[in-house]
Parts: structure tokens; sequence; C-alpha cells
């Protein structure tokens, strides 16, 4: 009897443990047990010294604290087609991208040789200004042929866009002497003299310019009324902005400027319910998300469904249709 007994409470002793174990062996299991399954997240983004990095990495320590089973992995990458292409691969599930660059891969165009459609839209963030900078004696767009110009690194979203709008006032690459460097190394081209203009497409104000602008004093060129509506015209992902006079040190009047949108994107195996949680974390959390990056004060339900031609991903069909909005 006494073997017996002993028997029974080794076998209790087993099973505490075991228990304990299976429990503590997922610490960012939901505590709420009817809560969806949720994915675990491996969010490309872009550079560390950029927005794309510092926005993601705020919305991951804030959705990983509140919402019950959120596992947000945030990576540093090369930008939006890097990020399309991890994705595309199965490297990532979630990734932040220009919407101009999503179009180009859904369709095959421009630095993608043939349509790339495994991912669908999440929602766009914030706009991403296309800040054409140049020295004080360029105060026209028309003023850049014949000048050195930084066009952003090659195959970047960035290159494209100056290819655009200098089309659009009927310059090419070929009226201009190109060069193809980051954001930071065309501030530093400018600071030192080595370049005319460049163009930087992030949202405003961006560190490398904020930073120039203590040293350096440059123009904003404008993008004037009609040759924003050509641009439209060809090209539907572009939005009018305003970049006011308060943005840098240097600015003395506003600018007329066109955007592109941060766009979040998710693979389509991702399930509809981590997109869907991931949404509700995000629009549930804006003001703790505003509080650690500006960016989070312009997450909105218009700017959220705006400047996306391509499909949204079930989850975040069901998210927006429950507020009312209409995407498919």
């Amino acid at each position: 009897m006494k073997m017996k007994k002993m028997i029974a409470l080794i076998l209790c002793v087993v099973m505490a443990v075991a228990c304990f174990a299976a429990c503590g062996s997922n610490p960012s299991a939901p505590s709420d047990p009817s809560a969806p399954a949720i994915d675990k997240i491996n969010f490309a983004t872009g550079g560390t010294s950029g927005t794309y990095y510092g926005f993601i990495g705020v919305v991951a320590q804030v959705l990983n604290e509140k919402v019950d089973g959120m596992n947000i992995n945030v990576q540093s990458t090369g930008a939006s087609q890097a990020n399309i292409q991890l994705v595309e691969a199965g490297e990532n599930n979630f990734a932040i991208v220009q919407n101009d660059v999503m179009y180009y891969a859904y369709n095959g165009m421009a630095m993608f040789d043939e349509p790339v459609t495994n991912f669908s839209a999440v929602l766009s963030c914030y706009p991403e200004t296309v800040q054409i900078v140049a020295g004080n004696g360029i105060t026209s767009i028309e003023q850049l042929k014949g000048k050195t110009v930084s066009v952003g690194a090659a195959d970047s979203g960035t290159r494209f866009n100056a290819e655009q709008i200098l089309g659009i006032y009927g310059i090419t690459f070929d009226d201009i002497n190109p060069v193809y460097e980051s954001f930071a190394d065309s501030a530093d081209s400018m600071k030192n003299g080595t370049i005319d203009a460049c163009f930087v497409v992030a949202g405003a104000p961006t560190t490398a310019l904020t930073e120039l602008a203590t040293t350096f004093s440059f123009n904003l060129l404008s993008v004037d009324d009609e040759h924003i509506a050509a641009l439209q015209e060809q090209y539907s992902f572009y939005t009018p902005i305003t970049v006011t006079a308060d943005t840098y040190d240097c600015m003395t009047e506003d600018a007329s400027c066109v955007a592109v949108m941060a766009t979040v994107i998710a693979s389509n195996d991702t399930s509809e319910d981590t997109v869907y949680s991931f949404l509700k974390g995000l629009f549930d959390n804006q003001e703790a998300i505003t509080a650690a990056h500006a960016k989070g004060a312009e997450l909105n339900y218009e700017t959220a469904v705006s400047g996306i031609a391509i499909p949204f991903h079930s989850g975040a069909i069901k998210y927006f249709s429950e507020q009312g909005l209409e995407v498919e």
C-alpha cells in the first residue's frame, strides 16, 4: 500500500512539473483562451537610421506589450524592393514599402522583370514626400537640366520617382549628370559641393536633411499644380502634399510637393486573424505609438486605404469593413 501511495505521489509531481513547463514554454501565448491565434510577424523595414525601422520598431514594442499573442520581430533591410523580394521568398511575412514600388512589383514593371503577387495590402501609414533639394542658385525644377543630380540608389524607388517627375518637365537622365547615392551620402555631397541637387523620398522632416540644414542652406523645389496633375494622370500612386516652411531651418516658404505612401504589406499566407489583430492593435493603441514616434499621429482610416492599387489582405478587408470602409 505504501508503495502504491509513493508511486501516485511521484506521478502527481511529474504531472505538475510537465504542466508548469508547458505553460512556461510559450511566454507570448494569449492570456485570453478565446483570443485568435496570431502568427509570429517577421517585419522587414529599412536601414536602422530610416523612418521605416524607427516607426515599425515603436509599433512592435507597443503591440507586443499591449496585444495578447502578438510577437513582432523587426528586421533592418534594404527597404522597398528588397522587402517585397523577402516576402516573396518567404523570409518575412510583413513589410513596409513605398506604394509605387508595390505597384511595380504587382505589375512586373520598373525594377521587377515579372509580376510578384504573393502579397496583399494591409494599410497605408503616412506620406513619403518626394523632396527635391537644390543649392541656393537653383530655384526651379527646370533649372536642373545640365546639373549633377543624385537620383537615389540605383534601382531604388527614388530613382524612378526622379525619372518620372523630371520626365513631366521634359527632362531625361540624358539631360542631367545622374549619380546614385543614398540619402545620407546625397546630403554629404550637397554640403561638399559635388552635386547640385538630390532627390530624397521619405517622411518629412527627414533626418538627413534636418542635419544638412544646420550647416547648409538649400532650396526645396516645388512642383506646380499643372505638372502635379500631369504626373497623377500617368501615375495614380502620387498624392499632392505641402512641406511647410518650418520643416527645415533653411526654408523661408512652403513647398508644393508630391508624395507616395509608406504601405504595410503581408504575404498571402499570413492568416486573416493575424492581419486583423495587427490592424486592431495599431489603431487601438495609436496614442501610445504617437507618444513614441511622430508618424503615429498620421495614422487615420482615410489615409489607411488610400493610394493602394493592389488587392487588400482578407484580414484588412474584415477590419476596415467593420469601420464602415469599402475595400477589396
